[in-house]
């Protein structure tokens, strides 16, 4: 095949990709969201042009240059009726970069800005950048917190893989001019997972926290941080108080985050979070659901057990598998449009609505915490079921 040929292969593929119609999954159902049958980004949504050398004399056999290993881990907004994602690239190096891609609908036709986003650097800035969040907030400014992770001063030449986290700032009013701010600064020695709340909370900015002693390892880190600061031009915080503390057995033992920015709704602010537990295969991410009251947005006021996503079917393999993680939701009116990874490898996307979630919020029993609470728990949803069943007559057996 000639050079042309090769070339107009690789952008209708890639076209056809883009362009492929993405329908509600029909064999899953949980009345909660609704999942959908294909990935809103993959690495082969990547333009072609941002991969190849397409000058056939630099680059005569078409080989790709600079591949893209996964596309994760997007903030969202929509805005203007579009939907947009800032989408963690990760390149065949492994050094992450963000990238915008906008889409009409919110489930399909995600087509990448021209060029990836280049975030401002500050001296001393971290080696890798990634997983942004993005808030619309009151004060007229788009935010976007993000993971700056680096290599610290001191650390032993033969453990290659020691790192520190700190979370850095960056803000937009149109999602193509972004100014870098100074770092966030908190008493925790590492932060991951920070975010910022929409509204001014007694006239200062109110950031959801995961404080953390090591890189991986939350040590005596408790959980989903609250905290205040005068500014976010430098953003610093005092005490970081836990509202949503980890806990021994549950979907959030090791640890647990925010994800996107809460929503506000007329019973609360309505939060996305991520838990990690310990399994035999290593560490198990999902997402679950808790609501935090209106005027005291650090007081808990819903939490339903369990999880909210997990991985299923195919979303379990992957980078790193068996893994959905999720920072970014995008609210059209009562529309909730969820974006979540899988595997540190795809993204997709879960659709729902406010009053549903909230009725799965204030309604669905907290985890009991122990086997046999959660037991009786079941029990009861039978017995209730069975008691309305035989009241009007509906046969619960197969060939009634």
């Amino acid at each position: 095949m000639s050079f042309d040929d090769q070339l107009n292969d690789l952008l209708a593929r890639h076209e056809r990709l883009v362009t492929r119609p993405n329908e509600v999954d029909p064999d899953f159902y949980n009345g909660i969201y609704r999942r959908y049958q294909h990935c809103v980004l993959t690495r082969d949504h990547v333009p072609v042009f941002w991969r190849y050398d397409l000058n056939p004399q630099t680059n005569p056999r078409l080989l790709e240059r600079l591949g893209v290993n996964a596309a994760m881990n997007s903030g969202a907004i929509y805005r203007d009726g579009k939907f947009y994602l800032v989408a963690r690239m990760e390149g065949n190096d492994r050094k992450s970069f963000f990238a915008v891609a906008e889409s009409p609908n919110g489930i399909d036709n995600f087509r990448f800005h021209e060029k990836p986003l280049l975030v401002p650097e500050l001296p001393g800035d971290g080696t890798n950048l990634y997983d942004m969040r993005l808030t619309e907030h009151e004060d007229g400014w788009i935010y976007g917190t993000f993971c700056v992770e680096r290599r610290p001063e001191g650390a032993p030449a033969a453990d290659q893989s020691v790192a520190e986290a700190q979370c850095g700032i960056v803000r937009t009013r149109d999602l193509i001019t972004w100014e870098r701010l100074p770092d966030f600064q908190s008493p925790s020695p590492q932060q991951r997972n920070v975010v910022l709340h929409p509204e001014f909370v007694d006239g200062k900015y109110a950031w959801y926290t995961r404080p953390q002693d090591g890189f991986i390892d939350a040590g005596s880190g408790g959980g989903i941080g609250f905290a205040l600061s005068e500014s976010t031009n430098p953003a610093i915080c005092g005490e970081e108080k836990i509202i949503d503390a980890r806990l021994y057995h549950t979907i959030k033992e090791v640890k647990n985050g925010a994800g996107a920015p809460p929503i506000k709704t007329e019973r609360g602010w309505l939060h996305v979070a991520h838990g990690v537990r310990a399994c035999a295969a290593g560490l198990r991410y999902v997402l679950y659901v808790f609501v935090t009251d209106l005027n005291d947005p650090a007081k808990v006021i819903a939490a339903p057990g369990g999880h909210f996503i997990a991985p299923l079917g195919d979303e379990r393999v992957g980078d790193v598998s068996n893994v959905v993680f999720s920072n970014g939701v995008a609210v059209r009116g009562e529309e909730l449009f969820i974006y979540y990874a899988s595997c540190d490898t795809r993204m997709h996307v879960a659709t729902s609505d406010i009053p549903t979630m909230l009725d799965y919020a204030f309604n669905t029993p907290p985890d009991a915490r122990r086997t046999g609470p959660c037991t009786q728990q079941r029990i009861e949803l039978i017995e209730r079921n069975l008691a309305y069943c035989n009241a009007k007559g509906i046969c619960l057996e197969l060939g009634c």
